[in-house]
């Protein structure tokens, strides 16, 4: 069945941004000029889509209002001839249909995901999973983990090869030969959330994206919650595997950027920078004028 339902779960609270999102969600954050969260219905649309369940809180609804149509906003571009600027606003128009979906606390990813469960149309038997943190480049692995789904059902994970010294700052994937001799497709049997370096399985890592099988809300009705009192998904999915769901983890060869933390976001806006044709040659300029040698800090500090 075709993809139609993508969940965003975007009801934290963001504290690494503060003090910026003390009033203004993280998700509407702008990437160069876009924020996260088109970006996300953007690859949500991408995949064929046509619903993004965001998951949000009451205090956060400012993330639900960037998707209404501001018709004065409109007009007004309109007259004074300001077509580009136009284009981009109305671009989020009918791109997708973006529903809310509340979470009076965050309690865990696995938590955010089953308050979803009622936004499904009852003929689901899959949706998808975004979080509005990632950003995996180029947009189309969905596309993928669905050709994935397709061949072997169940649910598929999306995953990362990092260098070995790093898998302590990820969940590393169990894996296992999927028998097809496909090189980017692995059969997932466990995950080790941050293990040390010496005990980590693989160094294949999870990332935002998960392509979930309807099975997983049952699961994580069973699944007691953890640390903090959170429900996680990867708990829900450890369940599932252990009464033999078929679980696979696509290896995604292409970028990543984390909008979670500031330093992952900046590199974010400054990649999407240089890549656009409108603030690329001067950035480069910039940037390559900023790092020389002889380059003075704007702090003041010379060295």
């Amino acid at each position: 069945m075709a993809l139609r339902t993508v969940v965003v779960p975007a009801a934290g609270l963001g504290t690494r941004f503060l003090p910026a999102t003390k009033t203004v969600p993280k998700e509407l954050l702008p990437v160069v000029d876009t924020p996260g969260i088109e970006l996300i219905a953007r690859e949500a649309a991408q995949a064929g889509a046509t619903r993004l369940a965001v998951v949000t809180a009451p205090r956060k609804q400012g993330v639900m209002a960037f998707f209404d149509r501001d018709e004065l906003l409109e007009e007004t571009l309109e007259a004074r001839g300001k077509t580009d600027q136009l284009e981009k606003v109305r671009a989020v128009n009918g791109m997708i249909n973006a529903v809310s979906v509340n979470q009076e606390r965050p309690l865990g990813l696995g938590h955010a995901i089953a308050c979803a469960e009622s936004t499904l149309d009852d003929d689901e038997d899959c949706f998808a999973v975004m979080l509005p943190d990632d950003l995996v480049l180029p947009f189309g692995v969905m596309n993928e983990m669905a050709r994935i789904r397709r061949r072997y059902g169940g649910t598929v994970l999306c995953g990362f090869e990092v260098p070995e010294e790093d898998v302590s700052n990820y969940g590393v994937f169990e894996i296992a030969d999927a028998g097809d001799g496909d090189p980017t497709v692995r059969r997932v049997t466990g995950m080790v959330e941050k293990p040390d370096v010496a005990d980590a399985p693989s160094n294949i890592v999870a990332t935002g994206r998960y392509l979930l099988d309807r099975s997983i809300f049952d699961a994580l009705r069973r699944t007691e919650p953890g640390k903090g009192g959170e429900i996680q998904i990867t708990d829900a999915i450890a369940l599932l595997i252990g009464e033999g769901h078929p679980v696979h983890v696509y290896i995604h060869r292409g970028g990543r950027h984390d909008l979670g933390n500031p330093g992952g976001f900046i590199r974010a806006c400054v990649d999407f920078a240089l890549n656009d044709p409108a603030y690329g040659p001067s950035l480069q300029e910039w940037l390559t004028s900023r790092l020389s040698e002889d380059a003075v800090s704007y702090a003041g500090v010379t060295d």
